[in-house]
């Protein structure tokens, strides 16, 4: 069995590097508690004069938007607070942020929450360099002249977004996810403060949780993995697991929290630079389609992915059992892919994840659309295994 972190036995390799390189892209990362006020000092830092604050109705009402925006101010900027989201965000959201921007003539982008806020300020940034509509952009490496400086700001604990080089913008007309990939979407830096996770509501916390440990799965078997992202992987998938549920029985335990922030950042370093796979490119679809969370649909399907995924190789889930020290991990490789999929399993139902699609509101009409779309995401593009439209109909059929 190799050794965690190990790339030696397994053949894949980033697309486009030489063999032996190891292509690697994170933003500058500053990390504790009571470091909010480090993001004003960096936007001043950046250039920022006219700041761009993105944030939800959910942390102005927690108090940290305001917070943050008296950081701003402390500094000598002149913040315009933009919060007009809703969860997913839509394309005509961020056609509207960008007005905003525009209008007030911002300079830099300060994103405050989760994936959602995140990832609209990585939208606004697109189109006030680009212009168009965001959904021009669909794809990798769409959007070619410079974008306005990023500042993120995470206040859960599993998206990733705030390292990550994906932008995730719901196509309204069409009723899915699109997904933008693109290296100068990586953040010029991250501040992560446990303090903000404290005000997550369970079910949210819940669902960012599941998404890190979706990235540090699909990263590690991902056909684009190295020996740097295979190390953030395994430490995020056993951070998660072993630390989610004391989050949700004691949501102040900070020393948790701290851990759970952790592994997010690490399964976002670990994705951004190996990309995802099969349970991400259908997680977009039932999301575009329900407007459902993300990380929700992430825990109901990447048991059965895992599965899928095992059946062709099942070597690197052995190297997770290891980490979470399954028994199993000793055994027939079989074995430990099975294992890995009942402890994420059982995770998820702990957490209050449904059992199934349908809980969700997918029904079998919607599969062979679903099948279709997440064929196309560019998430595919690194799965382990390749799927027939047959057989993502039958996965999709599985989580039911």
């Amino acid at each position: 069995m190799p050794e965690p972190g190990y790339a030696g036995s397994r053949h894949h390799h980033d697309a486009g590097s030489r063999p032996g390189v190891v292509k690697f892209h994170a933003p500058e990362i500053v990390f504790g508690e009571g470091s909010l006020v480090e993001a004003a000092h960096a936007t001043a830092r950046l250039g920022g004069v006219r700041p761009m604050l993105v944030t939800d109705p959910g942390l102005e009402a927690a108090g940290w938007a305001d917070e943050m925006r008296r950081h701003l101010l402390d500094r000598g900027l002149s913040p315009t607070v933009w919060s007009d989201l809703t969860p997913n965000p839509k394309d005509y959201e961020v056609a509207a942020g960008h007005e905003v921007y525009r209008a007030a003539g911002c300079d830099v982008l300060v994103a405050l929450g989760g994936g959602s806020v995140i990832d609209a300020a990585k939208g606004i940034a697109i189109l006030a360099a680009n212009g168009g509509s965001i959904l021009d952009y669909e794809g990798v490496d769409r959007a070619s002249l410079p974008i306005p400086p990023m500042v993120m700001v995470p206040s859960t604990s599993g998206t990733g977004a705030d390292v990550s080089q994906f932008c995730v913008v719901t196509d309204t007309a069409r009723g899915s996810k699109v997904t933008i990939i693109g290296r100068s979407l990586v953040p010029d830096l991250t501040v992560i403060d446990p303090r903000l996770l404290t005000t997550m509501p369970d079910d949210l916390n819940a669902a960012t949780g599941l998404d890190a440990l979706t990235h540090g799965v699909e990263a590690f078997v991902s056909l684009a993995h190295n020996p740097l992202t295979d190390h953030h992987a395994l430490r995020a998938i056993d951070m998660v697991t072993g630390t989610l549920v004391r989050t949700i029985d004691d949501p102040l335990h900070m020393a948790a929290r701290a851990a759970m922030a952790q592994a997010s950042l690490e399964a976002g370093l670990a994705f951004t630079n190996a990309i995802l796979g099969a349970t991400h490119a259908m997680s977009h679809q039932v999301g575009g389609l329900l407007d459902q969370p993300h990380g929700v649909i992430n825990g109901v399907l990447l048991p059965h992915v895992i599965r899928f995924n095992g059946a062709s190789d099942p070597d690197p889930y052995v190297t997770i059992a290891a980490t979470l020290g399954l028994d199993e991990a000793r055994g027939p490789a079989a074995d430990a892919v099975e294992a890995v999929a009942a402890r994420i399993d059982d995770l998820s139902r702990r957490v209050g994840v449904p059992r199934g699609l349908k809980q969700l509101g997918v029904t079998e009409s919607d599969l062979p659309r679903l099948a279709e779309g997440a064929l196309r995401d560019a998430c595919m593009s690194t799965n382990p295994r390749t799927a027939t439209h047959a057989q993502m109909i039958e996965l999709f059929r599985t989580a039911l």
